[in-house]
């Protein structure tokens, strides 16, 4: 899902949207009927054990007794950040979720188990509170848990899907989904949003990490197993002993259907591919899900061939309750409905007519409320549709258990981050490091004197990836992972054990010359919009990385990379510069799991060899933005299945170094670092302004410093871009800046064509180095067109200023941010 906070739920709206997504999609608009299935052309399931005589009794008794109002509750889904338990004796809602930013109740977003069980416990009690004219029925509480119970301190947090493809290992994704759900469970949740069945068709796509593989085959083999691990493979009887009561939730499979093929790797766009197409590559999951028993899918915020899936009834109702057999019930994204053409986030009869029986509407659900139930009065939705939803809601709370009061596993917090749970996770990192290159640097003796090098190496926020304490994955440090380990811990752990020694130096400097170097780096965490790019290259005008890798060359240091990333991407100049090259995707909390493979004994005897293979096909350029097993010119540098180990061996030969991409295309986000502006922007500065290099926080002449006698700009330009996404998704324009002299007179920052007022940020004057972050945003307020900048940094002053920048970019950290008035 698109688990946002209250603040970010402006994203989901169908006036900021629509049209942006609109203009970019490519492709002819589709035929008539490209949009609707035939059913008999899909394959054939069955849920199992979802209906049976006792249960279905049950909840017609149960339905007999409630009104129309407490039907449509059941079909409402509200977030914690928009609803307080009181609002339940007014609007008997079936669900609430907390997205992915969304708090406890009167605790941080970022809180153990105590407080996420309390607000459970707390909206629970009202709604299963006996009073005149009410049915008590539980919640079902819902938490993007998609890599662990990912959204509360102290859990287990797994590899993340891109890196679990490259397993092969269908029996440790089961383990997985047990140990998610009992860390789910224990945290006063019944239900984990996944696990994601997209088969990612193109790398750009912000979620591809959250998909297995490009190949429907290993998602196909994962699908049914992940169920089973979350909910377990018990049947349970209506009203009695269910999955919760045994530590186990339930899924949610997602997205249905086809989120991993729209057009360009846009978020939230078109799938415009023919039905076949559909079936053979975006249905893989699907079939094994609901054989498995999943109670519950998740419908995608993509149209297919411009038909959005919160409103095809031919995808949800025919094919998917109809030739699939699937008897759970169907819940919406985040305000998915609302983009359906004719519907807002608060009307939107539309969406239960074509068979969503759940609406996420997590800030809009008391105007979806009363718009449903005078639908209903007035039959826009036939009282059939409505019973259809409720009993199928009523059908999977029965089941799951939640008609009975105990909830064990509330009352054990042990549970989560747990030494078993731990060495699961430690496991699957091991199992998915993926072994790209080797010239005979690897295993590294636990005798020998390492540095461990890189601005990732001892960050477990960075190596835990998006969906993680936030929707965003930012902002982590950590303090927040008490049972977490970071990939330098964890190798420093491995080389004491051996006799040998780590040490930490994230700019690779040394006083001693070590033995050989393990460099981490990669990609920032990132969710969906903020994670879609334009091409793969590895940070395109800033290679950061790869002079860090040079230096060490340079020294006459052999050097392990270990790259962190949600996706393959192009990285040839980097792989050049290596020794050996790991690819270690987003492995998660457990970084030992990254030492037990690249560490070996005394000797330099491996303790456990590489296993995992390419879910995804490796670039050999910037631009093959869809390259997939089985395509026409398949040309990659890496196959899919392709992976070294220390039994097979081989290296790799000198690389290409051209990316392939036009570099405006490439760099979009990136406008001063380390005294330059790189391309394809310019910078210029008008006659009353000089300009001078000066020295960095980091970096000789790192810095440019710029001086006002009166009147004048500054700005960078380059050629048109459309920044729509990047503004819909809350980036910032980050300036790392020293002031030299205040400004005595008006100053304006501007971008996009867009100012905003400046003087505080440039007030007072001192020797440092401040960072401000500005949201796109703010600027878009003040009239910039986000859809064509070319100005992307501007000062304007009249009168004496003297200030100097080392760094601006595009980032998407909030922390800090401010719009100036």
């Amino acid at each position: 899902m698109n688990g946002r906070s209250t603040l970010g739920a402006l994203l989901a709206s169908a006036t900021l949207f629509t049209a942006p997504l609109a203009a970019q999609q490519a492709g002819a608009p589709a035929a008539p009927g490209a949009s609707t299935a035939h059913p008999d052309r899909w394959p054939a399931a069955k849920s199992p054990d979802l209906i049976d005589p006792a249960t279905e009794a049950f909840v017609t008794k149960l339905m007999a007794r409630m009104s129309l109002e407490e039907k449509v509750g059941q079909m409402i889904q509200a977030d914690t950040s928009a609803i307080t338990p009181e609002d339940l004796r007014r609007y008997p809602l079936g669900s609430i979720l907390a997205g992915g930013s969304s708090p406890p109740l009167g605790a941080p977003d970022r809180s153990p188990a105590a407080p996420w069980v309390a607000t459970s416990q707390a909206f629970g009690k009202v709604a299963m509170e006996q009073r005149p004219g009410h049915v008590p029925i539980p919640l079902m509480f819902g938490i993007d848990a998609v890599h662990g119970n990912n959204n509360v301190v102290g859990a287990t947090i797994f590899p993340h899907n891109s890196a679990l493809g490259a397993m092969r290992d269908p029996d440790l994704i089961r383990r997985i989904g047990a140990a998610t759900a009992a860390e789910t469970a224990a945290a006063g949740f019944d239900w984990a949003f996944g696990p994601t069945l997209a088969v990612p068709q193109d790398d750009r796509w912000g979620r591809a990490f959250e998909g297995y593989s490009e190949d429907p085959a290993v998602v196909r083999s994962y699908a049914g197993a992940m169920v089973e691990g979350l909910q377990g493979r018990t049947k349970a009887s209506g009203g009695g002993k269910g999955p919760i009561q045994q530590g186990h939730v339930s899924a949610s499979v997602k997205h249905f259907l086809g989120d991993g093929g729209t057009a360009n790797g846009i978020d939230q766009g078109d799938t415009q591919v023919d039905e076949d197409t559909l079936i053979r590559i975006h249905d893989a999951g699907y079939p094994a899900a609901v054989n498995a028993g999943t109670m519950t899918v998740m419908a995608s915020f993509s149209s297919w061939n411009g038909a959005k899936m919160h409103g095809n009834r031919s995808l949800l109702t025919d094919v998917l309750k109809g030739r699939m057999g699937f008897n759970g019930f169907v819940v919406g994204d985040w305000n998915g409905h609302g983009q359906i053409p004719g519907c807002t986030n608060a009307d939107c009869p539309a969406t239960f007519n074509a068979g969503l029986d759940m609406a996420m509407a997590p800030d809009s659900w008391k105007g979806l409320f009363e718009t449903t139930v005078a639908a209903a009065k007035d039959g826009r939705i036939p009282m059939a549709r409505i019973d259809d939803a409720v009993r199928r809601i009523l059908r999977v709370k029965a089941k799951l258990g939640l008609f009975d009061a105990a909830r064990p596993y509330e009352t054990r917090p042990q549970a989560i981050g747990s030494a078993e749970h731990r060495a699961v996770a430690r496991e699957a990192v091991a199992k998915s490091l993926v072994l790209l290159k080797n010239s005979g640097v690897l295993p590294i003796k636990a005798s020998a004197n390492i540095l461990v090098a890189g601005d990732a190496a001892n960050d477990i926020g960075r190596q835990s990836g998006g969906w993680t304490l936030s929707w965003q994955g930012d902002g982590n440090t950590n303090a927040d992972f008490p049972n977490g380990q970071s990939i330098y811990a964890g190798i420093a752990e491995a080389m004491k054990a051996g006799g040998g020694t780590a040490t930490l130096s994230a700019d690779g400097s040394f006083t001693t010359k070590p033995d050989v170097a393990i460099v981490v780096f990669g990609e920032m965490p990132y969710a969906e919009m903020r994670g879609d790019v334009r091409t793969l290259e590895f940070q395109p005008g800033d290679k950061q990385a790869l002079d860090l890798l040079k230096k060490l060359k340079a020294a006459g240091v052999p050097t392990v990379s270990v790259f962190l990333s949600g996706r393959p991407m192009w990285v040839n100049p980097e792989i050049n510069q290596s020794d050996a090259f790991v690819a270690a995707w987003f492995p998660g909390s457990e970084g030992a799991g990254v030492a037990d493979v690249l560490v070996g004994d005394r000797s330099g005897k491996a303790r456990r060899d590489f296993a995992g293979k390419l879910a995804f096909s490796w670039p050999k350029t910037a631009g093959q933005f869809t390259l997939n097993k089985g395509t026409p010119g398949y040309d990659p540098l890496f196959p899919f299945d392709y992976g070294l180990s220390y039994a097979r061996g081989g290296s790799v030969p000198q690389l290409a170094e051209v990316a392939g991409v036009d570099a405006s295309l490439g760099n979009t986000s990136l406008y001063f670092a380390r005294g330059q502006v790189p391309a394809p922007f310019k910078l210029a500065a008008d006659a009353g302004v000089t300009v001078a290099a000066v020295d960095g926080p980091q970096t000789q002449e790192g810095a440019r410093q710029f001086s006002w006698g009166g009147q004048g700009a500054v700005r960078i330009t380059g050629p048109e871009i459309d920044l729509t996404r990047e503004a819909n998704a809350d980036l910032l324009l980050q300036v790392t800046y020293r002031v030299g002299a205040a400004p005595t007179g008006p100053v304006t920052l501007g971008f996009g064509g867009g100012k905003v007022d400046a003087r505080a940020i440039f007030t007072p004057a001192g020797s440092e180095w401040r960072t401000v972050r500005v949201p796109l945003k703010c600027f878009r307020d003040k009239g910039a067109d986000v859809a064509k900048v070319r100005e992307v940094f501007s000062v304007t002053s009249s009168a004496p200023l003297r200030f100097a920048v080392a760094d601006l970019r595009l980032v998407t950290d909030p922390a800090g941010a401010t719009c100036p008035n």
